[in-house]
């Protein structure tokens, strides 16, 4: 079957035994840190890439997150090394509605992908295309000036030795920063707690985090997801690499949710890169 033609079906499934076959061997991949390489990017359009795409090509581990297509890559005159296979990269194709058909049920958008290779398995690419990365950033700098500059964000307050959101009264409580070990430790338990504030009401108004009910069920679930998603996103952001550990119990449980629902990753990952660019202020989507 060609892949232009591959169900939504068979993405989702292939996408997720990737994120599950990375659990199994005891990576969770929205808690690894991903700035070392630096945000995946296309390295011809310099766009970066978005959504689960941000996981899927930074769990590969690639010294460079630099990407391009084979036809980017012949445009240039490089060429794939050999033995190498390409990457995919997922997006959603919105089918041209037919005008003046109210009646006709309307087309909903198709889960599709093509395939991208890093710079690492090509030869010939110019040395004057390949960008310097610069790892040596000030990340608490960094991310105080994302939780400065969050547009209509709620309050932060440091009462309790408690990280938690209250989506009632629209409050986010955080131990003193002096009780964590690191400043980034403090930024990324912090970047966690806004992405759950941006389900209030007032901001994207989302769901799960208006039902959200007692651990275990999908609601909670779906909403821890696209927190420890979105903070993952934020933490690459500003360069923060700080690494988790990840109990047996933590991998399992995700891993029965995953096997239940193949969606279950996509939709997560959808709505942390909604919360992501509430947080940044950012208004264009792919």
């Amino acid at each position: 079957m060609n892949t232009k033609t591959k169900s939504r079906k068979d993405v989702y499934a292939i996408i997720t035994e990737k994120i599950i076959e990375k659990l199994e061997e005891g990576t969770v991949p929205w808690r690894k840190p991903w700035v070392g390489a630096g945000i995946p990017t296309n390295l011809i359009s310099k766009r970066p890439y978005r959504g689960i795409n941000v996981m899927l090509l930074s769990m590969l581990g690639y010294e460079h997150n630099l990407f391009l297509t084979s036809k980017q890559l012949n445009e240039i005159g490089g060429s794939i090394k050999e033995e190498e296979k390409p990457h995919l990269v997922v997006f959603w194709n919105y089918p041209e509605q037919e005008e003046d058909e109210d009646e006709a049920p309307k087309k909903k958008p198709m889960l599709r992908y093509y395939t991208v290779f890093n710079i690492a398995q090509c030869d010939g690419i110019p040395d004057t295309m390949i960008p310097s990365i610069d790892r040596e950033v000030k990340a608490n700098v960094a991310a105080k000036v994302v939780v400065n500059n969050m547009p209509n964000a709620p309050r932060i307050q440091h009462k309790e030795q408690e990280a938690y959101y209250n989506p009632l009264k629209d409050f986010i409580n955080m131990p003193k920063q002096s009780s964590f070990k690191t400043d980034n430790a403090y930024y990324s338990t912090l970047f966690h707690e806004l992405v759950h504030s941006t389900g209030h009401v007032s901001r994207l108004n989302r769901t799960d985090l208006i039902q959200m009910s007692e651990f275990g069920m999908v609601q909670y679930s779906h909403e821890e997801l696209v927190a420890e998603i979105g903070s993952s996103f934020l933490q690459s952001y500003v360069g923060i690499t700080e690494e988790f550990e990840q109990s047996v119990a933590y991998i399992d449980g995700w891993l029965t949710v995953l096997k239940k629902d193949r969606r279950f990753i996509f939709s997560a990952s959808t709505a942390s890169q909604k919360a992501v660019d509430y947080i940044l202020g950012v208004t264009e989507h792919e």
